[in-house]
């Protein structure tokens, strides 16, 4: 949620200290929706500037599967998790937290993989 407004978006956060880019997105995944989930393959890595408040964002994302469910709560600023198919997401274009949102659907669509072991630690 931005100001009143509820916004999509993919699990986001940052690196707890010590902690590499695989063990966080397992991390930040679990805390947003709790699900557990599997990294397989990264989808790109991403670079926005945010117009308003000229801040900058490094986005990398992940493509895999979901382990199990948990019984947990989430985030605190997390209002819901929603999982959508991909016409529905692009339908809802109005509530993107970022342009982000489109094109690392629009990467995961068109097929582009990377392996994990690119990302060094």
């Amino acid at each position: 949620m931005i100001g009143s407004e509820l916004k999509l978006n993919q699990p986001a956060g940052h690196l707890e200290d010590g902690e590499s880019l695989v063990e966080a997105v397992i991390r930040e995944t679990l805390e947003e929706t709790a699900w557990q989930f599997i990294p397989e393959s990264l989808i790109g890595i991403y670079r926005w500037r945010h117009q308003q408040t000229q801040n900058t964002y490094i986005r990398f994302c992940f493509s895999g599967s979901l382990g199990e469910h948990l019984d947990r709560p989430l985030d605190s600023d997390i209002h819901q998790a929603v999982w959508l198919d991909a016409p529905t997401i692009q339908q809802r274009r109005a509530q993107y937290r970022s342009p982000l949102v489109e094109q690392c659907l629009q990467d995961y669509l068109s097929g582009k993989r990377y392996p994990l072991d690119l990302l060094a630690d």
